[in-house]
């Protein structure tokens, strides 16, 4: 009977405004962001939002999309840095921009063909068993097929584009563009074929630019070797000059010994080798070694000599040498020049560098230096010795072929047992060090000569558009010209540029835009010809590249003599494809314009993309195809290491999808640091998570307390309560911080400060403060009709300025709201008026919390100690010394702000007794338990509660409140 006694004697619940919302607290994102997409998709919603920007007479904003290679699901990598697009193309949106972005797919190259070839093997056919035309048109399905795939995982993630017509370097038009910049260069004069060494690859058996080559450790075998002096000084005759190499296949192909005149060297006899060894070395007592003086003990301990004596200064000037393999066959009886060089040092070594002009970069430009222009052509297309060199003819360097593709091959090793036959080897032994790779297959490559076709970096162009310029000094200005974000690319990409070699845009495979060009055999100048060229060009813009290879060269030729003309057969390196999609994307357009604003990718493209792009464009219009370039870095694990599938530390973004939705990879994504490398992990996203739960639980409390809310309960801002003044000074803030940030691609300067404003701000301040009046105040009480005014203020804005990071969930909440209303989508930022700026308010409010967290910090103890539960139980009394603390509390409900029922605020210190916080000197708090009835509504500790006989549970307040809802219900 007790406790039905203390039971009130109504139910008042019904009586209380708490929030009502059709919004879910669990997120379902799985399910309905695909619903969400599905509506997108009906209304057209990127072009409808151009449309709308359009016929506002909005400013054009453009970004570029780097293609992706098509030849796989999707990564997290590719989720990373298409979500950054999107946040780019949202935002501009929201900002009133209309903004142009067409993805794109970068189709031909080496992955695509090995994956055919595969398939054909698996076919019991080989690739040249298969015509070209079949051959490309597998490529080209393949490629077709990876597009539709990752097109379908982009848009699931939200991605908004002009996907209907998306761009792929294999359409026909985009081949015909692709040769048609091809041309520009062939009738500029800044093409030329050079027989040089360049990277190549025998399991690829294609040449390789730089951007294509990426360095590994490896253990290679290291040899010493001497080659006989046949021409010197008297004490130098007999002698050999030593020589060391990671290369042992090269010394088929030496044509040279490398010097440096800075370098002191030395004859030294050999006059005692080490005892008690368990083999005979090659070295012995008599012999005559010439080294540099720095290096010659290291190459002695090598060589296990054990004393020698220098005999005498060993000047390379006008010296000869005998090859070393010279009394093996005749092939190599044939003098051996030394040649001074600045890239031959004494760091390592010998101090003397072996040469081969056909296999290395800086032995071929000592060469020619020299006034040597043959170039010896030693190693074939497969990486193997062609026929004609002796003692190695057929072997092989790398093995391209069974299951050691890749790996080193017998040519290393036959080389050095010839040496030995020869007596020409020192010392050997093996070496860890880093070697050139091929980026896609990563297999070794080789510095091998051959042919190919060069775009120059360093002659001046003498045009329009380069009025004498080189390339490079055009490609550095238009580096100069250029915004990067972050500031630190423009160093990056500008070292690279400086130091490149010319563009080696030559590849020998079959899937690819064509060298679409003619060479005059006698000559061996390229055939420029403006007609040919159109011909050329439609009929590629017809029927793809394909025509090329299929159709006979009458059919390009015209009036000129197909016996006088050579038909390239090579096709363009694949960065020459992807470094033309300006031309075709940008120009010839409609609602468009080149440049682009905005060239987004990888730290890599570097390298790659931005570079290319860069010189494509430079050399045909004089500067850059963008405005600005803005780079991320790698995904990597929780741990910071390199995501791989063999590892098993991959995240792979179909499965964050189908388990948490794709609002969870877009919110990581803004809220990294995306400039430097960004770890990704289950923990990480379950953190992420937490935040997105964090936001929509704040909108959902939004959009329960706004329920009804009408614009005839809007409060002035001269009406405003101090709080409510508070809070909208805080969205003026913010407005101008993320108006900034999108400006300026700093997404996680809007996800950070939005998510600790409904945090902090909203949810453990306003809201807090609020929910009383919210819930028992009057519909018509000024507090709760400003509250609401407030909160409308919120929601209109962080639907929006979150919609270019979540988009699915601002659509929801936008939609549950108004599920007539347009899109959240097309909305642009509403303006902040400017006399919500409140500086003072801000102050006095930084006042009011370091005051409330003493007060919190109390009732913490008091609950901890079980002497009291919650807040409401409590009637704190509150000391300030500070009389500009105090003040700030002017005309303010001090129960109210402490979230207790009653509060009392003294000037002064306070006793000794009371609880402080070192942090907030001049306040103690005396935690109070209030007196009075509990309140059956609000459960407020009140005196007043059975004041008003009407309602003898309630307080004067709730009684005035529930005394208006009954009459409005009776």
């Amino acid at each position: 009977m007790a406790d039905d006694a203390d039971k009130p004697a109504r139910d008042y619940r019904e009586t209380v405004f708490l929030p009502d919302t059709p919004f879910p607290m669990r997120a379902g994102l799985p399910v309905k962001e695909p619903e969400i997409l599905a509506r997108w998709a009906k209304l057209d919603l990127y072009n409808t939002i151009r449309a709308e920007r359009q016929a506002a007479g909005a400013p054009l904003f453009v970004l570029h999309d780097g293609p992706p290679y098509a030849n796989g699901a999707i990564h997290i990598g590719h989720a990373l840095q298409k979500t950054l697009k999107d946040f780019v193309v949202r935002s501009r949106f929201a900002m009133g921009f209309d903004v142009d972005y067409v993805p794109g797919w970068d189709c031909h190259g080496l992955p695509i063909e090995w994956k055919i070839e595969e398939e054909l093997r698996g076919q019991g056919r080989r690739k040249d068993e298969v015509s070209k035309a079949e051959f490309r048109e597998r490529c080209r399905e393949y490629a077709a097929k990876w597009i539709d795939v990752q097109r379908e995982g982009f848009k699931r993630l939200g991605v908004v584009g002009d996907w209907e017509n998306r761009y792929a370097t294999m359409d026909y038009s985009s081949e015909a563009a692709i040769v048609a910049e091809f041309h520009k260069f062939v009738t500029s004069g800044q093409l030329y074929r050079g027989s040089k060494p360049v990277m190549w690859s025998p399991v690829e058996r294609t040449a390789l630019a730089d951007a294509e080559v990426e360095y590994a450790d490896v253990n290679s075998p290291t040899i010493w070797v001497k080659f006989p002096v046949v021409e010197g000084s008297e004490a130098a005759r007999g002698a050999s000059i030593v020589i060391w190499t990671t290369t042992p296949w090269t010394i088929p192909a030496n044509r040279a010994i490398s010097y440096n005149n800075d370098i002191a060297y030395g004859v030294y006899l050999v006059e005692a080798m080490e005892e008690g060894l368990e083999f005979e070395p090659w070295a012995k007592a008599g012999d005559k070694l010439i080294v540099a003086d720095k290096l010659a003990d290291d190459v002695f301990k090598t060589a296990k000599i054990a004393k020698t004596r220098r005999i005498e200064t060993f000047d390379p000037q006008g010296v000869t040498a005998e090859h070393p393999l010279a009394g093996l066959d005749s092939y190599y009886q044939f003098a051996v020049p030394l040649l001074d060089g600045d890239h031959v040092t004494d760091d390592a070594g010998t101090g003397f560098v072996h040469t081969a002009p056909g296999h290395g970069a800086d032995d071929y430009l000592v060469w020619l230096a020299h006034g040597h222009r043959e170039i010896p052509e030693t190693v074939d297309p497969d990486g193997a010795y062609y026929d004609h060199v002796a003692l190695f003819a057929g072997l092989k360097v790398l093995e391209t072929e069974g299951k050691k593709v890749g790996k080193f091959g017998p040519a290393n090793g036959a080389v050095q047992e010839k040496l030995i036959e020869a007596g020409r080897l020192l010392a050997r032994g093996r070496v860890e060090h880093s070697y050139p790779h091929s980026w896609r297959s990563k297999a070794p490559v080789i510095y091998r000569n051959t042919p190919q076709w060069f775009i120059r970096m360093d002659e001046p162009i003498e045009d329009k558009v380069h009025d004498g310029k080189t390339l490079r000094e055009t490609a550095l200005n238009a580096i100069e010209a250029t915004t990067f974000y972050p500031a630190g690319g423009k160093n990056r990409i500008r070292a690279m540029v400086e130091s490149r070699p010319d563009w080696l845009i030559s590849r020998q495979r079959a899937w690819g835009a064509p060298l679409a060009m003619f060479v005059d055999k006698e000559t061996n100048q390229p055939l420029v010809d403006a007609d040919l060229n159109k011909r050329i060009v439609d009929l590629i813009a017809a029927e793809g590249a394909d025509a090329w290879f299929t159709r006979p060269v009458s059919d390009f030729l015209g009036e000129h003599d197909p016996e006088r003309f050579e038909k390239v057969e090579d096709i363009l390196d694949v960065w020459f494809d992807s470094g033309s999609t300006h031309a075709f994307t940008l120009e010839n357009r409609a609602h468009t314009r080149w440049p682009a604003d905005l060239y987004l990718e990888g730290s890599d493209q570097h390298r790659g993309w931005f570079q290319s792009s860069l010189l494509e464009s430079s050399g045909t219009r004089g500067r850059a195809p963008y405005d600005a370039i803005l780079t991320h870095g790698f995904t990597m694990d929780e741990n910071g290491e390199k995501m791989s599938k063999s590892k098993g530390n991959t995240v792979d973004p179909e499965v964050v999808i189908r388990e948490s939705g794709a609002e969870i990879i877009r919110l990581w994504a803004s809220m990294i640091d995306y400039s430097d490398d960004s770890r990704i992990g289950k923990t990480i996203l379950a953190t992420t998570t937490d935040a997105y739960r964090k936001l929509r639980n704040t909108v959902r409390y939004l959009l329960g307390a706004l329920a009804g809310f009408e614009a005839s309960e809007r409060v002035a801002l001269e009406d405003m309560p101090p709080l409510e003044r508070f809070i909208l000074h805080r969205l003026h803030e913010l407005d101008g911080q993320v108006r900034a940030a999108y400006d300026g691609y700093l997404f996680q300067d809007v996800s950070r400060p939005i998510t600790e404003f409904c945090q902090v701000e909203l949810s453990q301040l306003f809201f807090d403060i609020r929910r009383d009046a919210l819930y028992c105040d009057q519909p018509s009480a000024l507090r709760r009709r400003a509250a609401r005014t407030v909160m409308d203020a919120v929601f209109e804005r962080l639907t929006v300025w979150l919609s270019p990071l979540i988009p699915f969930t601002m659509e929801e909440a936008w939609t549950t709201r108004f599920p007539d209303a347009p899109s959240n989508c097309l909305r642009v930022f509403p303006e902040t008026p400017a006399a919500w700026a409140n500086p003072a308010e801000a102050e006095r409010w930084a006042k009011i919390q370091s005051v409330t967290s003493v007060v919190t910090g109390a009732l913490e103890v008091e609950r901890r100690e079980k002497r009291m539960g919650a807040a409401l139980e409590a009637a704190p009394v509150v000391h300030i010394a500070d009389p500009e603390l105090l003040a700030a509390f002017k005309g303010l409900d001090a129960a109210e702000l402490f979230r207790t029922s009653q509060a009392t605020l003294v000037a002064g210190e306070g006793p000794a007794s009371a609880f402080r916080l070192a942090e907030t000197p001049g306040v103690a708090v005396e935690p109070i338990k209030a007196d009075g009835k509990k309140c059956a509504r609000s459960w407020r500790i009140l005196p007043e509660v059975g004041s008003d006989p009407r309602y003898p549970e309630l307080s004067l307040r709730d009684a005035e409140a529930v005394a208006a809802w009954d009459a409005e219900r009776a």
